[in-house]
């Protein structure tokens, strides 16, 4: 739930992904009180692991991969290298010099100031991390091997290079990639308008797997999806166009390189928005943690900048929802260039003000009471704490009884908006 006032766009999107048979993590959200002592609302999320892929691939699955140049988050094994301090003494980036179509304006954010080169965190990833290929050799894709979520060996290495050799050449892709859940996956992605992934300038958040030589992604970490994680406007953000071809990545790319596999996508892209209600995911999230939001004591908004949050939400699902249906009718251009000289056709969210919805630079972590953890570092649960809270939350004796459900009128008192 960081950085998110809505509380609710990690879930959102997980809920999404998995009605539309993307296969991605599980989640609930979960109010945690440590010997008796409320520390909040969280949201439990599964772990993109064994249990998950035995879930969704059976026992006998393939290998996992967490490609990622920045070195932390995401799971087991994921920032094992991160060094805090290291961090913190380095202030120097270099930009990517291939910024992807479409992708906003950085504005007043600086990444040098966050995101250092060197020492496992570098801002815009390698070759790798985009999935090109780049030789036969192991070693050039150390930010994929290295962040194997399985064992491997070294025929699994040369499998996938060379899967990344024939993705990247856009040759024999029936049989290198899953394109149905390839498909999928980028339709939802699209919608939620994400730059903080595989297709913004970090180019990380995201898992790859790998079975018999088929790749796929598994969505991860969405809680600056909706336009939130760096400037542009809400009207750029609910416009984002569906078709702009990301040329250096060709997870994305391969789908404008045949017109037959950009019809899939659009048919899958129609079919998702005629299947999948996200107001109603919204109105049921609302319903279920209202009144723990209410009483959070370490929630890092208010309830009312909450409420506003998820009015925000709501009416930028139902205007991008409009954009996009626009886009695939052919009224709204559907890549950045003809949008830029097309202006006139785009929806309007003007009245939108995307940083009510938490973003980078507006939001924060929660934590203990009062914000605080029992440490004294502030801002975040320790993290022995959330380990032993997550094992025992069925058995915790200090948490609330479930509210009781209003009437939907009372519980979801929002309207879309535009």
């Amino acid at each position: 739930l960081i950085q998110d006032n809505t509380m609710m766009k990690d879930y959102l999107t997980y809920q999404m992904m998995n009605a539309f048979g993307v296969p991605s993590s599980l989640s609930s959200f979960v109010y945690i009180t440590v010997n008796g002592e409320d520390w909040g609302l969280y949201l439990a999320v599964e772990g993109v692991e064994e249990a998950f892929l035995q879930r969704n691939y059976g026992n006998d699955y393939g290998e996992l991969y967490k490609p990622d140049s920045m070195s932390f988050g995401g799971g087991r094994g994921n920032g094992r290298n991160f060094d805090r301090n290291a961090l913190a003494e380095q202030d120097t980036v270099q930009p990517p010099s291939d910024t992807p179509p479409g992708e906003v304006d950085f504005g007043d954010f600086d990444p040098s100031a966050r995101f250092a080169g060197g020492g496992g965190l570098s801002f815009g990833g390698g070759s790798d991390v985009k999935l090109q290929y780049i030789d036969d050799d192991p070693d050039s894709y150390s930010n994929i091997f290295s962040s194997a979520k399985t064992d491997i060996s070294k025929s699994d290495e040369a499998r996938l290079i060379a899967s990344l050799k024939a993705l990247s050449s856009y040759e024999n892709l029936e049989n290198v990639l899953d394109m149905d859940a390839v498909l999928r996956y980028f339709v939802v992605h699209n919608f939620v308008v994400n730059g903080d992934s595989y297709t913004g300038n970090m180019i990380h958040n995201y898992y790859l797997y790998e079975e018999d030589g088929r790749l796929s992604m598994i969505p991860w970490d969405y809680n600056l999806a909706f336009g939130t994680f760096i400037g542009g406007t809400a009207t750029s953000s609910v416009n984002d166009a569906i078709d702009d071809v990301l040329s250096d990545r060709p997870m994305q790319a391969w789908i404008f390189s045949d017109a037959s596999y950009t019809q899939q996508y659009h048919d899958l892209f129609a079919d998702f928005l005629h299947t999948v209600d996200a107001a109603q995911i919204i109105h049921d999230a609302y319903a279920l943690i209202g009144d723990y939001v209410k009483k959070d004591p370490t929630k890092f908004c208010t309830y009312e900048e909450f409420e506003t949050g998820i009015q925000t939400l709501l009416s930028f699902c139902s205007l991008r929802r409009e954009s996009v249906q626009g886009q695939l009718a052919g009224t709204i251009p559907s890549n950045s260039e003809a949008q830029n000289a097309q202006r006139d056709t785009q929806v309007n969210a003007d009245n939108l003000d995307l940083s009510d919805m938490g973003t980078m630079s507006h939001g924060g972590m929660g934590g203990g009471p009062g914000g605080f953890d029992k440490t004294g570092r502030g801002d975040r649960m320790p993290l022995s704490v959330q380990d032993e809270a997550a094992d025992d939350l069925g058995e915790t004796n200090g948490a609330p009884s479930e509210p009781e459900t209003p009437d939907s009128a009372e519980s979801f008192p929002f309207k879309e908006q535009r």
